[in-house]
């Protein structure tokens, strides 16, 4: 195979991530070729069995520095973003990472040329309380003005074998005799599954879904806070009561967590912020085909996915039960 005929290359930001190793392995699934662009090379070699020998490589890039992102992108024929945390550690602030990482990634993408997928989140506002939120927004605004035809991805809550959310609050149900509603529990999700968000990203990098416009990602079910503890206990077939935590209760308690150093925080005041508001995809991008059902794609339940991973928080495991409950 010569030079000018070989597969598009795409360079992946945060490829080694929750979203992003399935990402990569939607796209090497198609035959792409892959530079996987994250800040340990060395911790995302599990990657390479998604692909073929030589198909997935691997660069060092932190998107604090821009040198290293303006690198990872040469040759790129797409980049795709898929960096974000959920709460800040050290100098992995918000800002750093979710808005002027972001604008590192379009200012690179547009210097060689290259097409841009970025993923945000439902609910990015640069006008929201919430630092998180504040941030994905600023960045899109970012995002848009350099990259004009950029595709940006919104997804609600995003479940899977490694997420941080189903998985967090199983581990709870595990070790905890009750288990915290935030704000009673009221607030609205729209659970997407993760690869049904990698999906809508290889469709984007397939250049099937139309450039420049914001797409929101939502599952088939919209559930309450409640409703998807509910769903968690039940998979686990465990019993855990409820209780009910004020907003500015749990901000206090997330506050203090957040003070205990080298530990991840279970709960952080930024977070709080964010469930004062509903997380699920709006009426206008319904209306406008903005969706994964305008891409095509069909969500998967919830219901069908979280037994698949869910299992290790039974009493005895996947041993647990009898018949079609084990």
């Amino acid at each position: 195979m010569t030079l000018s005929n070989l597969p598009p290359l795409v360079t992946v930001f945060g490829g080694s991530g929750f979203v992003g190793r399935h990402v990569v392995r939607a796209l090497a699934r198609r035959g792409y070729r892959i530079r996987v662009a994250v800040r340990r090379p060395d911790l995302a070699f599990f990657l390479q069995p998604l692909g073929n020998v030589g198909q997935i490589s691997f660069v060092q890039a932190n998107l604090r520095y821009r040198a290293s992102v303006d690198k990872a992108v040469q040759g790129a024929d797409h980049v795709v973003n898929c960096v974000g945390i959920l709460f800040e550690s050290g100098r992995n602030s918000f800002d750093a990472v979710q808005d002027f990482g972001a604008r590192a990634v379009a200012e690179a993408t547009r210097s060689v040329g290259a097409k841009l997928t970025h993923i945000s989140a439902i609910g990015a506002d640069a006008r929201s309380e919430s630092d998180y939120a504040s941030s994905k927004g600023n960045a899109e605004a970012s995002v848009r003005s350099i990259v004009p035809d950029a595709i940006i991805l919104r997804p609600s809550i995003i479940f899977g074998p490694e997420d941080g959310f189903f998985n967090k609050f199983a581990s709870m149900a595990r070790m905890m005799p009750v288990l915290p509603l935030v704000g009673g529990g009221k607030t609205r999700f729209q659970p997407v599954y993760v690869e049904d968000v990698a999906e809508a990203v290889a469709r984007s990098v397939d250049g099937t879904i139309a450039a420049g416009k914001v797409y929101e990602l939502g599952g088939r079910d919209v559930m309450t806070f409640r409703e998807c503890l509910e769903a968690m206990l039940e998979v686990i077939g465990r019993k855990r009561p409820f209780i009910s935590l004020p907003f500015g209760i749990a901000s206090l308690i997330g506050s203090l967590s957040s003070l205990i150093p080298f530990v991840k925080p279970a709960l952080t005041s930024d977070q709080v912020k964010l469930l004062k508001s509903d997380n699920v995809v709006s009426d206008s991008a319904k209306a406008e085909g903005r969706t994964l059902e305008g891409m095509g794609i069909n969500p998967v339940s919830v219901e069908s996915i979280l037994p698949t991973y869910l299992v290790q928080y039974r009493p005895h495991g996947q041993f647990t039960g009898s018949g079609k409950a084990a």
